[in-house]
C-alpha cells in the first residue's frame, strides 16, 4: 500500500521545500545532511513519502525548528499569512 493512499484520512503535510529554498539549499545538500538520497527528499516534498520519526527529527534539526513547524496533519497556509497574523496580534496587544 502506498503511503499516500494510507494517509488519505490522516495526511502529513510539510514545509520542506519552502524551508530548503529559504536557506538556498539544494535537495542534494539536505539529503546529505539527513543521510538519505536526494530522491527521498523529493518524494517527501511531493508528499509521495512520509518520513520516519527519526528522519523527521533529523530534518527539523537541520532547519532548527520544532516538528510542528515543519510537519502537520493539516495543510500549511503561506508563511507570510502566519507571520502577518502573529504581528497583527502582537501589535493589537501593544496598543492596549
Amino acid at each position: 500500500m502506498s503511503p499516500v493512499r494510507r494517509g488519505e484520512t490522516l495526511p502529513i503535510h510539510n514545509r520542506i521545500r519552502v524551508l530548503r529554498a529559504e536557506r538556498g539549499m539544494s535537495r542534494a545538500q539536505l539529503a546529505e545532511l539527513v543521510e538519505v538520497n536526494p530522491q527521498t527528499v523529493g518524494a517527501l516534498e511531493r508528499g509521495d513519502h512520509y518520513p520516519s520519526l527519526d528522519l523527521a527529527f533529523r530534518i527539523c534539526d537541520v532547519f532548527g525548528l520544532p516538528v510542528e513547524a515543519v510537519f502537520s496533519r493539516t495543510e500549511f497556509g503561506p508563511l507570510s499569512t502566519e507571520v502577518y497574523r502573529i504581528r497583527t496580534a502582537t501589535e493589537g496587544r501593544d496598543a492596549q
